[in-house]
């Protein structure tokens, strides 16, 4: 059985991230650039938090566990 761990998120992060459509979120998570892998790929083990007023995810590269970021 695998267990998944909710996103860590601050308040008004969660709030902006619960305000975009479930479809678009998937997309935003499937489309991140690794500097590592130097190609596009899934952001894991995320956390979210609002900078100069845009919602910025913070996480992992699916590929090479390496640091990505989507804003």
């Amino acid at each position: 059985m695998v267990v998944e761990t909710l996103p860590d998120f601050t308040p008004p992060a969660r709030k902006r991230w619960e305000s975009i459509s479930a479809h678009i979120r998937k997309r935003l998570l499937a489309n991140v650039w690794c500097t590592k892998c130097r190609c596009e790929t899934t952001i894991v083990n995320f956390s979210g938090t609002i900078k100069s007023g845009n919602l910025l995810l913070m996480g992992k590269c699916a590929e090479c566990n390496g640091d990505v970021a989507r804003v």
